[in-house]
């Protein structure tokens, strides 16, 4: 579902006099409907760079990253967000949502963007704003008034309303509490389960155990590395 090959990355410094910096060299990582693979090593080694390549996010300054058939690296625009529609669902940790939309349009909204009709959409929604414990006089509020973790979660709700066939989630768990990260390591076993391929970055080392299949260091990919 998910392969990339010969993946390099620059990122050329126009306030330092045009200086490139090359950052990623080489990579190259598969995987199969119904793995999750684990993106590892210390900061600053590129795990976020991967993630955003991945989404099209950042181009790639060579290599190949196919996601269903579509390579994303050479892919146009409208390509992209018809992938990102139907695909390839991302998880931030950051939650960005246009202000004063209700909380259950905003977890209905990608279920809605594939063809779903509303009260299904927001059924789906309301069924994971609950499962992921946001009280129900909070779904008609606009989610940008809530808490950090309150935001999290809505974002992980939207992440999961619609079925996406490979799923990129950064950092999932962070900063949840003990019952609500059950809830997402269950929602990604579910996912796993009807075929998802899964790339994430998990800090949380026993959940990287739990749901992940293989651990991809991403350090191996750093030019001083693949010299």
């Amino acid at each position: 579902m998910i392969e990339i090959d010969g993946l390099s990355k620059t990122f050329t410094l126009h306030n330092q006099g045009g200086a490139v910096i090359e950052v990623m060299r080489g990579a190259a990582l598969r995987v199969a409907p119904g793995e999750c693979v684990a993106l590892t090593g210390a900061s600053g080694a590129g795990k976020s760079t991967l993630m955003r390549m991945i989404y099209g996010n950042y181009r790639a300054a060579a290599g190949r990253i196919e996601i269903d058939g579509l390579d994303v690296a050479r892919a146009s625009p409208r390509e992209i967000l018809a992938l990102r529609r139907r695909t390839l669902g991302y998880v931030s940790q950051f939650l960005r949502v246009v202000p004063r939309v209700p909380t259950v349009d905003v977890v209905a909204e990608p279920c809605r963007a594939v063809g779903l009709d509303a009260e299904a959409a927001r059924e789906r929604a309301r069924a994971l704003l609950a499962r992921l414990n946001i009280p129900e006089r909070l779904w008609a509020l606009s989610p940008t008034t809530f808490s950090g973790g309150e935001q999290q979660r809505v974002n992980i709700a939207r992440g999961f309303a619609h079925e996406y066939p490979a799923l990129l989630l950064d950092e999932p768990t962070a900063s949840l509490d003990a019952a609500n990260r059950a809830v997402v390591l269950a929602l990604i076993e579910q996912a796993k389960a009807r075929g998802a391929a899964v790339v994430g970055i998990f800090h949380d080392a026993a959940a990287r155990v739990q749901v992940c299949d293989r651990e991809i260091d991403v350090s191996a990919f750093s030019p001083g590395a693949a010299a």
